[in-house]
């Protein structure tokens, strides 16, 4: 089993960031892809990024690149994803998930792909 703890969500003005963090638990995931999605209201849950865990290979959607920034840190086993000129559309409740092995990049981005998910933190973007 593997915990995922999302936290670091909030309010925030457009135009501002956000750094959300996601705590890793319960098991060596060396192997594992760590993925951060999004989910607005009355939408569908979307991908936002992903980063391989060994390697650090990085993909992202294309309404957050140049925007946003996934990394994760080996010694605290925490995914971050640092959020840059956010705007309104930005909104959502954002999830950290983890999968078991590797995945080209768009096949990466399916939900299904996922084994393992946090509760979710609310990102909040005022106009």
């Amino acid at each position: 089993q593997v915990q995922l703890v999302e936290s670091g969500g909030g309010l925030v003005q457009a135009g501002g960031s956000l750094r959300l963090s996601c705590a890793v638990s319960g098991r060596t995931i060396s192997n594992y892809r760590m993925g951060w999605f999004r989910q607005a209201p009355g939408k569908e849950r979307e991908f936002v990024a992903v980063i391989r865990w060994s390697g650090g290979t990085t993909y992202y959607a294309d309404s957050v690149k140049g925007r946003f920034i996934i990394s994760r840190d080996s010694a605290k086993y925490t995914v971050s994803l640092q959020m840059n000129s956010l705007k309104p559309e930005d909104t959502a409740v954002y999830y950290c998930a983890a999968g078991l092995g590797f995945r080209p990049p768009l096949v990466a981005t399916t939900q299904k792909e996922y084994d393992y998910w946090g509760q979710g933190t609310q990102v909040t973007v005022s106009s």
